[in-house]
């Protein structure tokens, strides 16, 4: 049976409030637009930063425009009040290198998995490292992305860097459809690709 993971993290956030706690979260962020319901439901809840690492966008005009809204949501999106951001290193071409061999790959597909791997294992050993109560990532809002894999990639690498991995399916409950709202109430660039320079062919 497939879990529940948005019901999980209401559990983790029932947890929390029970106890009077409110956690610290470093949330990977793929983008401004999946950040921005992601990010409104988060900080009712826990205190928040984002980490900005996407070595996969390609090219890097694109990478820096993406950054450049990431900054403005932060900037004028009262739910972002007090939330810090931190920058991971742009580096496509190691990217490339990571992923070496599955260029051919259908969107969605292994190429796509290492992708995960490789920006949900940076989160977690910064996380580890600034010791964060939880990390987590914005991936799962898109209707294009896979929960129960980013969860189980997420959950390894917490396990790796022995910090939590707090579980979502941010889709769910109309988030896709509030981070498309948001992005007109603060005239946020939506991208139509991924990232990658692979996903723009599909």
């Amino acid at each position: 049976m497939k879990e529940n993971y948005q019901l999980l993290l209401d559990n983790i956030v029932a947890e929390n409030e029970k106890a009077g706690l409110r956690p610290s979260v470093l949330l990977h962020a793929c983008c401004a637009p999946c950040t921005s319901s992601v990010l409104e439901y988060l900080s009712k809840h826990f205190e928040m930063t984002v980490f900005f690492y996407n070595p996969n966008i390609y090219p890097k005009e694109e990478y820096r425009k993406r950054l450049a809204e990431m900054q403005k949501l932060l900037y004028l999106a009262p739910f972002a009040a007090g939330v810090g951001m931190l920058e991971g290193k742009y580096d496509c071409e190691g990217w490339q290198s990571f992923i070496r061999g599955t260029e051919d790959e259908r969107e969605g597909g292994a190429r796509c998995s290492l992708c995960f791997e490789k920006r949900l294992s940076e989160t977690a050993e910064l996380a580890s490292d600034m010791e964060f109560d939880y990390f987590c990532t914005t991936l799962t809002v898109s209707p294009h992305k896979n929960a129960e894999l980013i969860n189980a990639i997420g959950r390894a690498a917490g396990e790796r860097h022995s910090v939590p991995f707090l579980p979502s399916d941010f889709k769910k409950r109309d988030g896709y459809k509030r981070s498309v709202d948001l992005c007109a109430e603060y005239d946020i660039y939506r991208q139509n690709y991924c990232g990658c320079k692979y996903s723009i062919w599909f």
